[in-house]
């Protein structure tokens, strides 16, 4: 790979710190799948704007070369950021006549041409671009259609690069969100092995070839890499299905985890990848096979989500002892109960002085300001990053100001106004942290409570439910019966890696 300029890591370093602040946790796997000699196009789906390549820059080892759409450049912060990190601006044939600046046709082909050229050559040198075929961001749970940029770029860079170099690769990179636009949610970053391509996609159109030739293999590799981001996401045709995959997922686990006996904690982001992906790649295989089975099966499973959903419980929440054997877990509850809603609220209420207003002000300018939800984390992200910290600024300066004022009234109190405006500044950072994990406490401490009181009323409806997943269960393991899916199933009942690291 190309040496990393510094300017470059200084920015990454600075992006990292901002992602590592939005989410709670960002999982990066795979990373051993990246060649370490020769360059290559990175291929994604784009579901979350802007945080969509701010997570590949970020956990990527090397520097990325990224391609952008022109008009995103005219926005003054976001056209300086992507500059500053070599972004290179993609002017294309498509964009309607003169919105871009370039009033013939003829020039905005030229300008399309000159902007893949670099991008390629990019590429032909060492380096990785990131692209996101599908053109623009979206909220849809599955990949849309394909344009044909990510194939003329990689034969492109195919063409420029020197005999005897290793030709470039595609690296396919699944991008996940448990909640894409939440503070606080989490992400997996995947980075799959390169795709294998068919000979004669392989290389370059020849220098014979006719246009009509051309177009057909452009055309090619386009419907081969839809179908390789298709397995890499896992997409669903609708929400609908992609919830019902999500709670088939729950209901294997907790009954695996029951009948093992095992007491499993909250999965990480890359067990529901994984454990979302096994049922979703089996309910496709089955759908082909034994299709009035699968049907039944997901009735079922809808069933049993409605009457889940009735008394607002997950799977998990099931097996929890229904007697009190003991005082010991209430008394533990009362305790937390004390703890979050009486002690330690004047513990935190610095930091929802100070940070509550600028958190409310982002979120309305979000939902305001952004044309999708796909857009509300980008948006965060990046005002946050200037709100918050200039939030603590001014309490600062104004904390140093006031003391000051105290000083000149009351000339005992220490002169010390630049003091108390950084311990000032330092506090309401500090405090706004602690605010947010407080408000995690509270919501799991009133979701413990509510839990508890729903199983002590709905006993008999709790023992139906389990009795059903059980029977759901049994019929997922003969459907799944044969079938080769990603992962491994550990004996605690948990989802995990096969030894090569692909999902």
């Amino acid at each position: 790979m190309n040496p990393i300029p510094r300017a470059y890591r200084v920015l990454k370093f600075v992006f990292r710190c901002i992602v590592g602040i939005f989410f709670r946790q960002v999982r990066v796997t795979g990373t051993h799948h990246i060649p370490t000699r020769g360059g290559g196009l990175m291929v994604a789906w784009h579901p979350n704007a802007l945080v969509d390549p701010g997570l590949m820059m970020t956990h990527f080892p090397g520097r990325i070369v990224f391609g952008a759409r022109h008009g995103l450049f005219k926005i003054p912060l976001l056209g300086s950021l992507m500059r500053s990190v070599g972004t290179v601006p993609i002017f294309r044939k498509m964009d309607a006549k003169g919105s871009d600046g370039i009033g013939s046709e003829d020039a905005r082909r030229i300008a399309n041409r000159l902007s893949l050229d670099a991008l390629a050559q990019a590429v032909a040198d060492g380096s990785f671009a990131a692209l996101f075929p599908e053109g623009q961001s979206h909220d849809e749970p599955d990949v849309q259609e394909l344009k044909a940029g990510a194939a003329s770029l990689f034969y492109r860079a195919h063409e420029l690069t020197k005999e005897g170099a290793p030709p470039p690769v595609i690296l396919p990179v699944g991008l996940h969100y448990d909640d894409k636009g939440v503070f606080g949610s989490n992400a997996l970053v995947t980075f799959h092995p390169p795709v294998t391509l068919p000979p004669e996609l392989a290389t370059p159109p020849k220098d014979d070839a006719t246009k009509e030739e051309r177009r057909r293999q452009y055309a090619g590799l386009t419907v081969e890499l839809d179908r390789v981001l298709r397995e890499v996401v896992y997409g669903t045709v609708s929400w609908d299905l992609h919830h019902m995959m999500h709670r088939a997922r729950k209901l294997v686990r907790a009954e695996r985890a029951a009948r093992a006996g095992s007491a499993l904690g909250r999965p990480d982001i890359e067990e529901r990848v994984l454990g979302f992906a096994r049922f979703w790649k089996g309910y496709q295989a089955r759908s082909q096979t034994h299709p009035e089975q699968t049907q039944q099966l997901m009735d079922q499973l809808q069933r049993h989500d409605e009457e889940l959903t009735a008394l607002h419980l997950e799977e998990h929440e099931l097996d929890r002892s229904l007697h009190l054997r003991s005082l010991r877990r209430p008394a533990e509850l009362l305790l937390q109960a004390i703890l979050v809603y009486l002690l330690l609220p004047s513990l935190v209420i610095i930091g929802y002085l100070v940070n509550t207003p600028t958190a409310l002000a982002i979120l309305g300018l979000a939902k305001l300001n952004s044309k999708a939800h796909k857009d509300e984390a980008s948006f965060k992200m990046l005002v946050g990053t200037i709100a918050f910290p200039l939030t603590w600024l001014i309490v600062a300066l104004l904390v140093g100001w006031g003391q000051s004022l105290l000083h000149d009234t009351y000339p005992t109190i220490p002169d010390a106004p630049l003091l108390s405006g950084v311990l000032a500044f330092f506090l309401s950072a500090i405090s706004g942290t602690v605010a947010l994990i407080y408000l995690r406490l509270v919501r799991s401490t009133a979701r413990a409570i509510r839990v508890r009181l729903t199983r002590a009323r709905s006993e008999k409806a709790i023992e139906r439910l389990r009795q059903e997943r059980a029977a759901i269960f049994d019929q997922v393991m003969v459907l799944a019966s044969g079938l080769d899916l990603p992962g491994t199933v550990a004996e605690d009942g948990r989802i995990v890696r096969r030894d090569s690291g692909s999902v």
